[in-house]
C-alpha cells in the first residue's frame, strides 16, 4: 500500500466490550491456513493444518476462552504510545508499528507461502520485533486454546529454551531468539524483553498435526532468509498481474487477498477466513465461511483471468471439474453450492455453546448446513467458469458437463433458497432462472465452438423458456424492474450480474430503470442491501449492513450503463470503507464499521471486476469511444 495505512486510518487499538473492531486487523497466511493479527499485536484467530480445520487461536469468538498470541510494546510500561498497521509494499507481511516517547519498534508477521500441491501437516507462523529508535519494552503472552477452546493442553518446557504444547491433534512448538526468555505461565507461556536500537528478536509459532517432530534449531540468519523468502515470493507472483489502471494499490491488494484465501493442494477458495463474525452486532447471522462457495469462486475466474493469474483460474476449473465428475453430493443433485476445500461435500453444522461469540453474538456456529440447500444458480455461475477455458473440450470434462444440461434441463424449473441462502422457505427466484439461462447460453457457445456432441435443439428450447420467463414473469410493471422473486415486488442487488452475464444490455431501458428502482430502494449514499427483509422475510432475526459484493456490483453496473461521473464517485466512496490494509469485511454497519466474516473473497473478487470495468469506461471516454 505504497508503504502507507490506506485512507491514513491509524490502528489504536480501540475494545468494544473486550474485542477489537473487526476492521482492526491485517491477514497472512501461507496458502493452506491463515491468521488474523490484530492492531494490538495480537494473533487472535488461527486455525491449522486447515483453513476449516479447528482453532488453536479464537479470542476473535471469546476473549476469555478463545486463545491468543500477544506481541507488542509492554503497554503497562509505555504510556501514551501510537500504534499503525500496514503491509510491506505487494506482500503479505504485516508490520505493526509503536511509536513512543522512548523510541519507535515495530512487528513483522508473516507465513512463508507454501504453493505446493500437497497438503501439509506442519505450519510455521513466524513474529519478529524490532527497534528502530531509542529503546522499547516488549511483551510476549502465548494461550493457545486447541479444538475451538474445547481441549486442554499440557506445557513442556524443552532444553534449548522453546515451549512445546501439547492438544488432542496438533502441537504447538513455540520458539525465540535472544534476548527473549519464555518462562511457563500456567499452561502457557510469557516473556519480557527489551530491545535497543537495531536489534531484533523473533518468536516463531509451528504448528504441527502429523504427531510431535522436532524442529530445527532457531537462528537470526534463518529468520531473514525467511522474510526474504516471503517477499520475493509475492513479488514474483505480482509481476504475472496485467493490471494498469487508476487504483493499483488497492487492485493488487485484492489479489494479494484472493490468493492467501486460496487452498493451494486444490486450488479452491474459500470464502472468507473466518466463522461466526456477525452481520448484526448481536444477531444470530453468525456463518461459518471458511469453504468453498461454487458461485463464490467461478465468480473469481473472470476476476482472475482479466488480471492474468491464469493457473490460478484453470485450478480451480480443475477442482470444479471433479466435482462434476465425482457425484455423490450430500445434497443430492449433482452440485452443491459449497464443499470442504479438499471437495469433501459434507458440512455438518455444530453450534459451539461454549464460546460467547464476538461482542456476546451467539450462536457461534462451526460447519454451515447451507449446504444442503438447493441454489439453481450455482450451474450458471459454473458453466460460466468453464466456459471460459478451452479444456472443457476434453472428452471427460465434456461429458460430465453435458450430462449436467441434460439433467437441468429437466429439473430447472424449480423453486429453491435463491443466492442469499435464506431460511424462509423456497421461491421462484429470478436470479436462479438468470443463472439457469446462462448455463444453457454457454452450453450452446461450447459445444459449438468445440464441435462437441450435444441436443442443440432441447438445450436451445430451454434457454429461450427461461429467457421469456424472466421478461414475462421476473419483471414488474409497476415497479418498472426486474424484481427478487416471481411472487414479489421487493428488489434485489443480485440482479446488478444481468448485464455481465450478457441477458441484457448495461444501457437497455429496462435496465436502466430497474438500476433507478435499486437507486431508490437498495442504494444508501453508494452503499448497496441486498434487499429488505422486512419486505421480504427470509427466516432469520435481526437486520444487516450493506454488502459490499453489492457495492461493487453497483459500481461496475453503473461504468458500464455509462454514468460514469456516479460510478467514479461511488467507487471512490466504497474504498473509504477499506480498513487500513486495504481489506474489507462482507458488510458495513450503520456507522460506517466493518461486519461479517473478514476478510471476504467475494468482496475483493468484485472490486477488481469493477476497478477493471470503470477503468475501460473511462478510457472510452476519454478517447471519444474508440
Amino acid at each position: 500500500m505504497n508503504g502507507h495505512p490506506v485512507n491514513g486510518h491509524p490502528v489504536n487499538g480501540h475494545l468494544m466490550n473486550g474485542y477489537p473492531q473487526i476492521a482492526d486487523h491485517g491477514m497472512i497466511g501461507d496458502l493452506q491456513t491463515a491468521a488474523l493479527v490484530s492492531g494490538t499485536g495480537t494473533i487472535d484467530w488461527w486455525c491449522t493444518p486447515r483453513f476449516d480445520s479447528p482453532s488453536i487461536f479464537a479470542s476473535l469468538l471469546d476473549s476469555e476462552r478463545g486463545g491468543h498470541c500477544r506481541l507488542a510494546v509492554d503497554a503497562d510500561r509505555v504510556a501514551g504510545a501510537t500504534v499503525r498497521q500496514l503491509y510491506l509494499p505487494d506482500t503479505a507481511i504485516l508490520v505493526t508499528r509503536f511509536m513512543a516517547p522512548g523510541g519507535v519498534g515495530e512487528v513483522a508477521d508473516f507465513m512463508e507461502p507454501n504453493p505446493s500441491a500437497t497438503a501439509s501437516d506442519r505450519h510455521r507462523l513466524v513474529r519478529v520485533a524490532r527497534v528502530v529508535r531509542g529503546s522499547l519494552p516488549f511483551t510476549l503472552v502465548c494461550r493457545p486454546r486447541f479444538d475451538y477452546g474445547r481441549a486442554p493442553h499440557t506445557l513442556t518446557l524443552l532444553d534449548d529454551g522453546s515451549a512445546l504444547f501439547h492438544g488432542p491433534r496438533t502441537d504447538l512448538h513455540v520458539q525465540a531468539t535472544a534476548p527473549l526468555t519464555l518462562r511457563p505461565d500456567g499452561d502457557d507461556v510469557v516473556a519480557d524483553f527489551t530491545l535497543q536500537a537495531g536489534e531484533t528478536a523473533a518468536v516463531v509459532l509451528t504448528a504441527d498435526s502429523s504427531g510431535y517432530h522436532p524442529v530445527a534449531p532457531l537462528t537470526a540468519g534463518e529468520v531473514r532468509d525467511s522474510i526474504e523468502a516471503c517477499r520475493d515470493f509475492w513479488h514474483d507472483w505480482l509481476r504475472a498481474s496485467r493490471y494498469q489502471g487508476r487504483w493499483r494499490d488497492m487492485v493488487n491488494r485484492s489479489a494479494i487477498t484472493l490468493k492467501l484465501l486460496t487452498y493451494a493442494p486444490t486450488g479452491a477458495p474459500i470464502a472468507a477466513a473466518t466463522m461466526g463474525l456477525p452481520e448484526q452486532i448481536g444477531g444470530e447471522r453468525n456463518w461459518d465461511y471458511r469453504y468453498t462457495w461454487i458461485r463464490d469462486a467461478s465468480l473469481s475466474v473472470r476476476a482472475l483471468i482479466d488480471l492474468g493469474f491464469v493457473e490460478e483460474a484453470q485450478a480451480f476449473r480443475a477442482w470444479l471439474r471433479e466435482r462434476l465428475e465425482a457425484g455423490g453430493t450430500a445434497s443430492g443433485e449433482p452440485l452443491q453450492i459449497m464443499y470442504r476445500i479438499d471437495g469433501d461435500p459434507h458440512l455438518t453444522e455444530e453450534v459451539l455453546d461454549h464460546l460467547e461469540g464476538y461482542q456476546k453474538s451467539g450462536p457461534v456456529r462451526a460447519g454451515n448446513a447451507a449446504a444442503d440447500q438447493l441454489q439453481l444458480d450455482i450451474y450458471g455461475e459454473a458453466a460460466d467458469a468453464l466456459a471460459q477455458a478451452q479444456e472443457i473440450g476434453g472428452i471427460r470434462g465434456w461429458r460430465s458437463f453435458s450430462g449436467l444440461l441434460d439433467w437441468l434441463a429437466d429439473t430447472w424449473d424449480r423453486p429453491d433458497e435463491g443466492i442469499w441462502e435464506t431460511r424462509g422457505g423456497r421461491q421462484e427466484f429470478t436470479y436462479s432462472r438468470l443463472m439457469t439461462w446462462v448455463a444453457f447460453d454457454r452450453g450452446i457457445r461450447m459445444a459449438t465452438a468445440y464441435s462437441r456432441p450435444a441436443d442443440l435443439v432441447r438445450w436451445t428450447g430451454v434457454r429461450d423458456t427461461v429467457f421469456n420467463q424472466i421478461i414475462d414473469r421476473g419483471w414488474n410493471p409497476r415497479r418498472q424492474a426486474f424484481v427478487q422473486h416471481y411472487a414479489t415486488d421487493v428488489l434485489d442487488a443480485s440482479l446488478l450480474l444481468m448485464p455481465r452475464v450478457g441477458f441484457i444490455s448495461p444501457r437497455d431501458p429496462a435496465w436502466l430503470s430497474t438500476l433507478d428502482a435499486m437507486d431508490g430502494e437498495l442504494v444508501s449514499d453508494s452503499l448497496v442491501y441486498r434487499y429488505d427483509p422486512a419486505a421480504s422475510p427470509d427466516g432469520l432475526r435481526g437486520s444487516e449492513g450493506t454488502f459490499n459484493l453489492c457495492s461493487f456490483l453497483y459500481v461496475e453496473a453503473l461504468a458500464r450503463a455509462g454514468r460514469l461521473h456516479q460510478a467514479r464517485y461511488a467507487f471512490d466512496k466504497m474504498l473509504t470503507y477499506a480498513n487500513h490494509v486495504g481489506l474489507f469485511a462482507e458488510e458495513i454497519g450503520p456507522s460506517g464499521e466493518q461486519l461479517g466474516n473478514f476478510p471476504q473473497a467475494f468482496t475483493h473478487l468484485a472490486l477488481i471486476a469493477a476497478a477493471i470495468a470503470l477503468d475501460e469506461q473511462l478510457d472510452r471516454a476519454e478517447t471519444g469511444g474508440r
